[in-house]
């Protein structure tokens, strides 16, 4: 296998054709994220931002996607999950409700390791602003059902920001997460200067930064 720093460029090439046409929605649901291939929740070939398998079995979606978000699941890896997780989920309220009541029970419980800590915190954030814009694609409200906890606009938003103070780590692939789910064009050139910062040469993190509008 090639090593990544060489295949970057025609990948890169490619997702930049791709996430063309589908950059005019919200991004965090119409910007398909670059993995390189990393494990992920099944789906189609069809082209486009929502191509859900229609054989894949929703009454899974929590159990396979809490599996896809281990402690070695690149921030990358994760948005797209989450970005196919909204999708499915918001073609099932059941669904929805119970893999959001999972993803939030693993960030409200205590842990002793604070990275693992912070990795819940964005996966509970994130996971809220992809529901949030994902009723904004189909006119439905996926948080309907915690709308008295976690409705308010900041929510979601607060949590990564909270995830990015905790993690060094992984602090610049959170702020580009962030960059993509505040309506403050202020915040979210701040966040996508610390992530273009923080995003090493030739790194997934840096080809998903340029395809969605960084460079």
């Amino acid at each position: 296998m090639r090593p990544l720093s060489r295949q970057l460029p025609a990948c890169l090439a490619s997702l930049l054709l791709f996430t063309q046409a589908a950059n005019a929605g919200p991004p965090l649901i119409c910007h398909p994220f670059f993995t390189e291939n990393a494990p992920s929740l099944p789906w189609a070939s069809a082209p486009g931002w929502r191509a859900p398998d229609r054989d894949y079995d929703l009454r899974r979606l929590t159990v396979d996607t809490l599996a896809l978000l281990g402690g070695d699941t690149p921030i990358v890896a994760r948005m797209e999950t989450m970005r196919r997780a909204t999708i499915y989920a918001s073609a099932d309220s059941q669904a929805a409700v119970e893999l959001l009541r999972a993803v939030l029970a693993r960030a409200q419980a205590p842990g002793a390791d604070p990275r693992a800590a912070a990795l819940a915190w964005f996966d509970a954030g994130y996971l809220i602003e992809s529901y949030r814009q994902q009723s904004e694609i189909d006119k439905l409200d996926m948080l309907a059902a915690y709308e008295q906890s976690i409705s308010s606009a900041p929510y979601g938003y607060a949590l990564v920001e909270k995830a990015i103070a905790s993690t060094p780590t992984d602090a610049a692939a959170m702020e580009f997460a962030a960059s993509l789910m505040t309506k403050d064009k202020g915040a979210a050139q701040r966040h996508r200067d610390n992530a273009k910062l923080g995003a090493a040469p030739g790194s997934l993190l840096a080809a998903n930064i340029t395809a969605t509008g960084g460079s």
